[in-house]
């Protein structure tokens, strides 16, 4: 997904801030943030926070990883020019020309930043060979199949599962809704719905390896515990159902 920020009517020249530019491009947020605060240079500057709105829009708008993503494109365009002038010899007068630019950051978290491209096989004499499956795949997915514990059916429709606790295949008759939780917007909403979470008693019965594998499916990094998403939903449950 690709998150964008422009700061319009920067006051620098373009041909000044696409230096700054071509330092970042494809790198790493983390990266692309160093340099920009190391480099003694305007450009650097504004660079570096039109960067910081997008990564600010990513993680609170788009709930993205902020350490999944890279910058894709960094653009500088051409702005209006101001025309002032200065009093010169003999009367005469000289231009001064005050050039702003617009900057456009693009993240983005759909490729790894500074991976190559495969190139097409060429026309010439040679064909695509077809990947064959790979056996040490096939047979680990199949020792990792026997090795997953069972999941036991409970009365309700759902399972219980070791790693994720009381999930569901579909969406059960009883759906709450999970937006009353602080921190969950409606894309993480979909997200807990997809892997089978419906319901406040769900999330308030997640043990510490629950909290875990969810922190690591939906990417979190401790923002479960952070945002107190069990003593809510706790409570949420509690005053739906009056106990």
């Amino acid at each position: 997904m690709d998150v964008t920020s422009t700061y319009k009517f920067a006051r620098i020249s373009a041909r000044k801030a696409r230096d700054v530019a071509r330092e970042i491009q494809g790198l790493p947020v983390s990266d692309a943030l160093d340099i920009l605060n190391f480099t003694p240079r305007k450009g650097a500057d504004l660079f570096s926070k039109t960067m910081k709105a997008a990564l600010a829009d990513a993680e609170n708008n788009f709930e993205l990883a902020v350490d999944g993503l890279f910058v894709k494109s960094a653009v500088v365009g051409e702005g209006p020019t101001f025309k002032r002038f200065k009093a010169r010899a003999r009367g005469s007068a000289a231009a001064i020309r005050k050039r702003t630019s617009h900057i456009t950051v693009v993240l983005s978290d759909d490729v790894v930043a500074g991976g190559k491209e495969e190139k097409p096989a060429s026309k010439k004499g040679k064909k695509a060979v077809p990947k064959k499956a790979a056996p040490k795949k096939a047979a680990a997915k199949k020792e990792s199949a026997k090795a997953a514990p069972a999941k036991s059916e409970t009365s309700g429709g759902g399972r219980v599962d070791e790693k994720l606790g009381m999930v569901y295949d579909s969406a059960p008759a009883e759906v709450d809704d999970l937006k009353e939780i602080n921190g969950v917007g409606p894309k993480l909403e979909e997200k807990l719905n997809s892997i089978g979470v419906y319901q406040f008693k769900q999330v308030a019965d997640w043990t510490e390896a629950n909290i875990a594998e969810f922190d690591e499916l939906l990417s979190f990094k401790g923002r479960i515990e952070r945002d107190e998403w069990i003593s809510k939903a706790t409570s949420l449950h509690e005053e739906k159902h009056g106990k």
